[in-house]
């Protein structure tokens, strides 16, 4: 139930979204003549300015002005181009996740709240901070360990944040539920789960003990792996508002000039990191969902560093085998098997024709096999894989979603190390070893062992099972002969949940006949 304050907000975010000509920005090919008609309107509130401003940052613009909880939204929202479109997407992707700093000593509260120790006790030395993003903010520090200086970096949760997005995520919630009312077609996006998926995945960001955790499981992953590495985390001085770490000191892999003069071998590097995405990804069914430029340092040694683990993604073994069996028949151009793969999974529905959407597929495949292989995009053939697969009502699948959007982000920075990198051939090692381990014999081994386990589980459960269903059938019994009968508490919450749905309604229309009346004074 949305609370009258969502309603101001959403007015707000109208209001704000409207002044930068933000608007103008969605397509309207799509839209009832409704929302048409607002979108004509929304035009008018625009300020002189925005109408003359690139279009392409107009959407970007306006979220930075409505603060840091809607810059993690619309960072959230660039990822996933299968809900707001691509050119909505490539729209919110411009937005600069640089805020203002908080002063220091808000940032010592934060730290000795989460701790329960000083910051003197815990730091030898503690600077102001570096930079500043929506939901925290950095710092190095000194810390003695064995004796020695030792250089950290502290991330500290921005005061209040938690507060502000919890009160901001509802009016999303208020917006995802319209979407859904007034514009049916959306429905297979599914808005109101997207926002659910916003709001646990920002929780968990706010959470610095996930993120430390995070970086600690990555490390786990990758001990073996030759040229990737993260942080060491340092779990004396991490808590929920506050997550300590070594500090990086490398290239950042955005300075090509910077990695040229350090002596780094560039093609090299490109294929460390593509090789050592696929094998988190395909391999762990764990990999770092932001892994942009800014986030990945090159250090004295030639590793790759990622830092910033807010964003992370899993895969289970049906996902991964999705994607290997997917990049091999495209491949081998084995369509069919392609689309097999699509049916057995559950993605496309079954009342679907497979030989049409392999002949759907071939149409993506053929044209790619025509081309160099250094032109060759897998983030682009993912890319039109799921716009073909809009076409036979395949659901949104959000890892899927993540995973295209993190190889987009990886396969672009590959390509600025190296334009003519060969992906294909850099991917093979990996693709092809996960091939051989998990869809020869090793993979009927690991099923059946898989499949023991399950049934091993199933047989200890059924004594639980079987009480459970004994109680649930003396129940339906009972209320087969007693009627089904409510407490005076479930009553009177029935009834004051009812009051607030009628108070709700009654603010939201006089809500939108004030702003009626506003645009109309202002038209006059």
């Amino acid at each position: 139930m949305s609370t009258p304050g969502a309603y101001f907000r959403l007015v707000r975010i109208g209001w704000v979204l409207a002044r930068e000509d933000a608007f103008s920005a969605v397509p309207s090919e799509h839209l009832p003549p409704l929302a048409r008609f607002v979108q004509r309107l929304a035009g008018l509130l625009a300020r002189r300015r925005a109408r003359f401003e690139a279009r392409s940052g107009r959407l970007a613009r306006a979220v930075e002005r409505l603060g840091p909880s809607y810059v993690k939204i619309g960072q959230f929202l660039a990822t996933r181009p299968d809900v707001v479109g691509a050119e909505l997407a490539a729209d919110l992707s411009l937005l600069q996740d640089r805020m203002a700093t908080f002063p220091q000593s808000e940032a010592r509260a934060a730290i000795e709240g989460s701790l329960g120790r000083s910051v003197d006790e815990l730091f030898v030395e503690f600077s102001e901070p570096m930079a500043a993003a929506s939901i925290a903010q950095v710092h190095t520090a000194v810390v003695m360990r064995d004796g020695r200086r030792e250089q950290v970096a502290v991330k500290v949760i921005r005061p209040g944040v938690r507060q502000r997005f919890a009160a901001d995520i509802e009016a999303m919630y208020l917006v995802s539920r319209m979407q859904e009312r007034f514009l049916p077609y959306t429905r297979r996006l599914k808005p109101v789960e997207v926002t659910k998926t916003i709001e646990q995945t920002t929780k968990v960001e706010m959470d610095l003990r996930l993120e430390a955790a995070a970086l600690s499981e990555l490390a786990e992953n990758t001990k073996e792996d030759s040229g990737f590495r993260v942080p060491r985390v340092d779990w004396e001085r991490t808590g929920r508002d506050v997550v300590t770490m070594e500090w990086i000191d490398g290239v950042k892999m955005s300075d090509i000039e910077g990695l040229k003069r350090a002596g780094h071998d560039l093609n090299k590097l490109a294929e460390t990191l593509i090789q050592s995405f696929l094998r988190h990804t395909l391999r762990d069914g764990f990999f770092h969902a932001d892994m942009h430029q800014g986030n990945l340092f090159v250090d004295s040694a030639g590793h790759i560093v990622a830092v910033d683990m807010g964003i992370v993604g899993r895969l289970g073994k049906k996902e991964r085998r999705f994607l290997a069996e997917i990049l091999y028949g495209f491949i081998m151009r084995d369509y069919q098997r392609v689309a097999d793969v699509h049916f057995e999974a559950g993605y496309v529905p079954s009342h679907h024709d497979a030989a049409s959407f392999a002949q759907a597929i071939r149409a993506i495949g053929e044209p790619i096999h025509g081309q160099p292989a250094e032109t060759i995009s897998m983030a682009k053939l993912l890319t039109l894989l799921f716009e073909v697969t809009e076409l036979f009502d395949m659901q949104t699948r959000p890892e899927l979603v993540m995973l295209q959007k993190t190889m987009v982000v990886v396969e672009g920075v590959a390509r600025t190390l190296n334009p003519r990198f060969n992906m294909w051939k850099a991917s093979e090692p990996v693709v092809g070893k996960w091939i051989r381990d998990n869809l020869g014999p090793k993979r009927i081994v690991a099923d059946v062992r898989d499949g023991l386990h399950a049934a091993f589980r199933l047989a200890e459960a059924i004594p639980d099972i079987a009480a459970r269903t004994e109680r649930f059938s003396a129940d339906i019994m009972a209320m087969s002969e007693d009627g089904l009968r409510f407490d005076a508490e479930t009553a009177e919450a029935i009834g004051k949940a009812e009051a607030r749905h009628t108070r709700s309604g009654r603010i939201a229309l006089w809500i939108i006949a004030a702003t009626l009346l506003y645009i109309a004074w202002l038209l006059t």
